[in-house]
Parts: structure tokens; sequence; C-alpha cells
């Protein structure tokens, strides 16, 4: 089986990594030369390539790993294998996916994919398998997708390490991912930026710190196309964490040990309901 990479980034990359050693042709395709020279050099991709359109044609299965927009560019320009598989790890689904699907052609099955896992980190060099390990993966279904492709879909990423792989509509996705990924960004940033400076704040921090504001170095191309594109949903999500905030705000400032015990215990409890 021919499997391209298109985008050899920190996921990219780590997908190029992941498949090593697991039987399959690996190939890749990306804008810099020395990327894909590294990749070929680790024993990752067969053969690198700048322009992917000759190895796109051969390909039973393309996984495009670039910004949604760039995806977008990349379907509309290039001509797929009939009958293979073209996938995506873009974070937005809803409105990305009907712009793919009048983009490609129908003899090509379109599943996309949202891989929970990444680093605040850009570039091949920050790439590993090691990222893909214990993470969840979303597998997107759409009325289009044959259910057994689907299928397909799913044993194949569970290969690559992620522990659950969970397929839904491409609604329910931007509407959960705008809370378990795009909110914390949003809280990130706001937290550091939130700092007056009166401080030489790096000399005092802890790992709660750390831990709350590692997403905050984040990609401003990126998340400005995720945020937007799926703005009511991730609106709603910010709307719903101010509420909480508010009552926090209301109960210290009132005094009402009882209320933030309370809230206190309930956090406790949903967090501990996370790992089981």
């Amino acid at each position: 089986m021919i499997i391209t990479v298109v985008g050899l980034g920190v996921i990219g990359g780590s997908f190029v990594k992941a498949l090593k050693g697991k039987g399959y042709d690996v190939y890749g395709v990306d804008c810099d030369q020395q990327t894909l020279e590294m990749a070929k050099a680790e024993g990752c991709i067969i053969e690198g390539y700048l322009d992917g359109h000759q190895i796109i044609s051969q390909s039973d299965l393309t996984i495009i790993c670039l910004y949604p927009s760039k995806v977008l560019d990349f379907i509309s320009e290039h001509t797929f294998k009939k009958g293979s598989i073209v996938t995506d790890v873009v974070g937005i689904k809803s409105y990305f996916l009907n712009q793919a699907l009048s983009r490609i052609d129908q003899d090509v099955e379109y599943i996309s994919g949202h891989p929970m896992a990444g680093r605040e980190k850009k570039g091949y060099l920050y790439a590993s398998q090691e990222v893909f390990q214990n993470a969840n993966y979303i597998v997107i279904q759409h009325e289009h997708n044959q259910i057994d492709k689907i299928e397909w879909m799913r044993q194949f990423v569970g290969q690559l390490g992620f522990k659950s792989v969970k397929i839904m509509s491409p609604y329910d996705h931007d509407e959960i991912i705008s809370y378990t990924s795009q909110l914390p960004h949003t809280l990130a940033v706001a937290l550091m930026n939130s700092d007056d400076e009166k401080y030489e704040t790096g000399k005092y921090i802890g790992d709660s710190f750390r831990d709350l504001t590692r997403i905050a170095n984040i990609n401003a191309d990126l998340w400005a196309e995720l945020f937007f594109h799926n703005r009511d949903y991730l609106l709603a999500s910010m709307e719903r964490f101010e509420k909480q905030f508010d009552l926090l705000k209301q109960a210290i400032a009132s005094g009402d040990e009882k209320s933030l015990k309370e809230m206190f215990w309930q956090s406790s409890k949903r967090r501990e309901k996370l790992e089981k």
C-alpha cells in the first residue's frame, strides 16, 4: 500500500515516523527540501517530493497535514488515484468538509480526521512517534462515506498508538472541540496577556502556571483560522465558561465559602471522571 503524507511538520512528521516499520510504502511531500532529506535519511519515507503530482496520483492513502485553507488548495490542485482514500488533520470540520467535498473527485473516499495530539513547536525536528502514544483520534463520518472505509480508517489509525479512536459527525466534532481544544487555547492566551509584568513573572511560577500556559505559545495563523471558522460553537463555549468564572468571583467577593467549596468538589469529581 502506498501512503503519501503531505506536510512534514510536527503532525505530518509524526505520521511518517509512526508508520516506519509498519509495512507500508511511505512517501512525503513538503515545500522544504531539507525536511524531505531528513525524513528520507531517517528511513521514514522512501522518497520526498516538492511537487506531489506524480506520487499523489499513485497513492492509496493521502494524509494531508496542512492548514485548513492550504488543504483545500492542495485538493483543488491535485488529481488523486480513483478508489483511494484522502484524509486530513484539520481542527475544524463542518465548514471545511463542505468545501473539501465540493473540490474532490467523487471516485475518491474523503475521510476527514483529527489527531488530538501535537506540540506548541513547529517543524519536522519536533515530530516524534511518541506524539500519538495514548492520544485520542477522531474520525469524521459524513453521508457520502462508505461504512467499510470508515472502519478501515479507524483500524489504521489504531495502529499508530492512539488509545481511543472515535467516529462522529463533523458538527458534533466542532461542538466538542470548541470546548476541549479551542477554549483552553483562548484561556491560555488571556492568562498570559493579563500579566501586568510588575514582577519578573518567570521567577515566581510553578507547574500549575506552566501547564496552564504551555499552549499560549500559539501558531497565530493556524489558530486564527480555526477560531473564525468555528466561531459559533467557540463563542458558546466561552459564554459557558464566563458564567462559571462569574460564579467563582461572586462566591469569593461575598465570602460564600459553602458555594466555593461546592464548586471545588464538583470540578474535582469531573476531573477524576475524565481519567476513567
